[in-house]
């Protein structure tokens, strides 16, 4: 793979612990919204860096179909694209369960709306570091009148490595052929290059391309997502289907498909393992199909088996399916033992990174996100994010610890998301060259 022309935050994991910030541009003067590719050119780590060109902080960049056609990029390229990236995914939102309180027309301003143009994403090791990096940036920006930042979201990385619900997270990231950078289940095959990154053949042997070359080459489609975590309804659900804490922890590991420490249902179905949970080389592997096929360790309707089916036998092939996902809370942690909401936004934003927007997010949200027909499970959702109105059904099977069938959580909803797309580096310089 060319990884000095892939941006960093395609393919490597996050560290942990780090400080992040979403901000979005709205460009109405092109020549200015091409100066600033041109910047954010000069700034952005490649997946080849070690060291990034702004020291401790890292850059992304991505840009939206609105976006690109604000730049310039004239509508035969634009055609080439995927056309789930042209419709957007406010466009999209019915079909992707974003329906009700999730609906678009609920989403915070200006998540969705055609205002949304360049998505800018910098992590660095703590909130200081990072905000005096934004300081040293934001000149660069607000000098180009025609370009404004509409949008700002300030994420975080525990130490604990934990989300807004109390689990851990960022345990699982697929490994991509040519990338040189490990996957973190040693007993899965790496993904073709193409799953992930256009230009590359990918599980079929198909490449994606666009017309002309370089705008898509290296690059990467991503759906962001801002998710609202209600984690004092989180843990009165716990509490009204459970005997005693101990069983809220178990009832909490079933849903998720892991103790809240991060070890998993597969490897210690009956206890939670801290030590396992901790550890990178140990806590991710496993697979379902030869140990334990019906889910009575790891339930089928889990969270963590409907992200991720592995070798299961379900409907689809996972491997078509599967996705990189880099998930960052945002919002005050709600102290131990609360139960009852303070009204303070808190949540996750996820970025959903692959070649595919149909057949890997969309489908993974529509076909196992909401739906349970994959496994064999009807029309239930998943316990965790699954998107619709009222409770949804979930069975966790006797010989799994308590057996029974339950209301699942229904304690996330959806305030925002859009579909970008991640152009390689010198795609970026192409876009800051155009001319009219």
């Amino acid at each position: 793979m060319e990884l000095h022309d892939i941006q960093r935050g395609v393919l490597s994991p996050r560290p942990s612990p780090y400080a992040a910030t979403y901000i979005l541009f709205r460009v109405d003067d092109r020549a200015d919204g091409r100066e600033l590719m041109r910047r954010v050119a000069a700034v952005v780590t490649s997946a080849a860096d070690t060291i990034s060109p702004l020291g401790e902080t890292w850059v992304s960049v991505a840009v939206t179909y609105r976006g690109l056609r604000a730049l310039g990029v004239p509508q035969p390229a634009l055609d080439t694209m995927a056309w789930e990236f042209r419709q957007g995914m406010a466009a999209r939102a019915t079909a992707l369960g974003d329906t009700g309180d999730n609906a678009s027309e609920h989403w915070e301003t200006p998540l969705g709306s055609p205002d949304v143009h360049v998505v800018l994403v910098a992590l660095a090791p703590d909130t200081p570091t990072l905000e005096a990096a934004i300081d040293r940036a934001r000149p660069a920006y607000e000098q180009l009148a025609g370009v404004t930042a509409i949008w700002r979201q300030n994420c975080h990385a525990l130490p604990t490595e934990t989300e807004p619900f109390g689990y851990r997270d960022g345990i699982s990231h697929p490994a991509v052929d040519g990338s040189g950078i490990a996957g973190s289940n040693p007993l899965e095959q790496p993904l073709a290059a193409g799953e992930f990154v256009l230009g590359y053949p990918d599980e079929l042997g198909g490449v994606q391309t666009t017309t002309p070359d370089v705008l898509g080459r290296n690059g990467s489609y991503v759906a962001f997502r801002k998710l609202r975590q209600d984690v004092a309804a989180f843990r009165r659900f716990l509490r009204d289907n459970s005997a005693d804490v101990d069983e809220q922890e178990r009832l909490a590991a079933k849903l998720m498909g892991r103790w809240r420490s991060g070890a998993p249902l597969a490897l210690c179905p009956q206890h939670d393992d801290p030590e396992l949970g901790a550890d990178r080389e140990r806590n991710n592997a496993f697979l379902f199909r030869d140990d334990d096929p019906d889910g009575f360790a790891t339930p089928c309707g889990s969270h963590v088996r409907r992200a991720n089916p592995r070798d299961s036998a379900v409907a689809g092939e996972p491997r078509l399916h599967r996705m990189i996902r880099r998930g960052t809370a945002y919002g005050p942690l709600l102290p131990e033992g609360v139960l009852d909401d303070d009204g303070a936004d808190r949540g996750l934003i996820f970025a959903f990174v692959g070649a595919h927007l149909g057949r890997q997010f969309e489908f993974a949200q529509t076909q196992w996100m909401n739906d349970g027909v994959f496994f064999g499970g009807g029309s239930a959702r998943d316990p965790i994010v699954g998107l619709g109105e009222g409770l949804s059904d979930y069975t966790i099977p006797p010989r799994a610890g308590r057996g029974g069938r339950g209301g699942g959580a229904g304690v996330v909803t959806t305030r925002g998301g859009e579909y970008a797309f991640i152009p390689g580096i010198s795609a970026l310089r192409w876009l800051g060259e155009l001319t009219d």
